[in-house]
């Protein structure tokens, strides 16, 4: 808590706001209907997801275009030894973690060793998403291209340790999940690794003429980053209690994950958080209108994802976060892309 008492230092506005929305968050399932309560705990799925992966790129400077293979990776594992063979979602959350690690390692192997960086290391991480969206559409033991689906035995009754129950126990379990990895974000760039993938970021050349193993530190990066976003994709798995392969490893699932800390501020403490609060009321708010006025078109929301991007990249080019937090007087390198 040190951490983020040395972020909001000299700014009480702030210290106040926070605290304003943290009640309000801990008292949203009181006073929202099921509906608003699922827009809130989306939205805080997206805050988790995008603050798992703007340590990789906000941080280390390592571009995935694929993120959503680490989400399907986790969620399907998970869900697989939960239905097969009985095994509670926090055991199967261990194993989704090593087999999102493992692939993370491969990828980060592949590209590290063989210098692919930029854009071409994006390729290679949205290549390995298809084929394994692929693959898993034809994986009949987890339901293939027709799904795999979990039993919903009750949502009265809250079994946390089985991951069943109403919408409100699943909102707190993600409430503690953001809180939780946010807190760790603010240990982390406050550590040696965080500096190491910050210099990482900003000239690999001179990080590792100062000695930085950078090969070290991207992997730890890649794979760390793959790691929490796979716990993001048990908690979806088991929220939704089905998955498809063409949502859990879809680019657009993946493009969904990164639009949040890109709008909001990529390399920011707030930034990811910030951006899904701003992103996804706006897209639900456009459903609803869509629907009220009884239009149906397909990739409309996300066009209209794609246009915000734009607007937020043209007027502030380093994301919403930095503009806010010089209005409300934080200093430090957290606040500031």
């Amino acid at each position: 808590m040190r951490g983020v008492g040395a972020v909001l230092r000299g700014a009480p506005r702030a210290a106040t706001g926070l605290a304003v929305l943290g009640a309000a968050l801990l008292v949203a399932p009181l006073l929202v209907d099921d509906y608003l309560l699922s827009v809130i705990l989306i939205t805080l799925y997206f805050a988790f997801v995008g603050q798992a992966w703007n340590l990789m790129m906000g941080y280390a400077g390592q571009l995935s275009l694929g993120h959503a293979l680490y989400v399907g990776l986790g969620g399907y594992a998970a869900a697989a030894f939960f239905v097969h063979f009985g095994l509670t979602p926090w055991a199967g959350m261990v194993i989704g973690i090593l087999v999102a690690a493992a692939f993370a390692a491969g990828i980060g192997l592949l590209a590290f060793r063989f210098g692919i960086g930029g854009v071409y290391f994006a390729l290679l991480t949205i290549a390995v998403a298809e084929f394994t969206r692929i693959l898993f559409e034809h994986f009949e033991w987890v339901g293939a291209t027709g799904g795999f689906f979990l039993p919903v035995e009750n949502r009265e009754i809250n079994d946390l340790l089985m991951l069943r129950g109403s919408p409100a126990m699943f909102y707190y379990v993600i409430l503690a999940m953001t809180v939780g990895l946010f807190l760790a974000n603010v240990a982390l760039i406050r550590s040696r690794m965080g500096y190491y993938w910050m210099a990482i970021r900003e000239d690999q050349d001179a990080a590792q003429a100062l000695g930085i193993n950078t090969f070290r530190y991207k992997m730890m990066a890649v794979v760390l980053s793959a790691s929490l976003t796979a716990l993001g994709g048990v908690f979806l798995a088991f929220y939704n209690n089905n998955l498809f392969p063409i949502d859990a490893f879809g680019i657009h699932r993946s493009i969904e994950i990164i639009l949040a800390p890109i709008i909001g501020g990529l390399g920011t403490l707030f930034g990811p958080i910030l951006g899904a609060f701003i992103l996804t009321p706006l897209g639900e708010v456009l459903t609803w209108a869509l629907d009220q006025l009884g239009v149906q078109m397909a990739g409309v929301k996300h066009l209209f994802y794609g246009l915000v991007l734009l607007v937020i990249i043209r007027s502030l080019p380093g994301g919403v976060w930095p503009w806010f937090a010089r209005r409300l007087g934080i200093e430090g390198p957290e606040a500031r892309p």
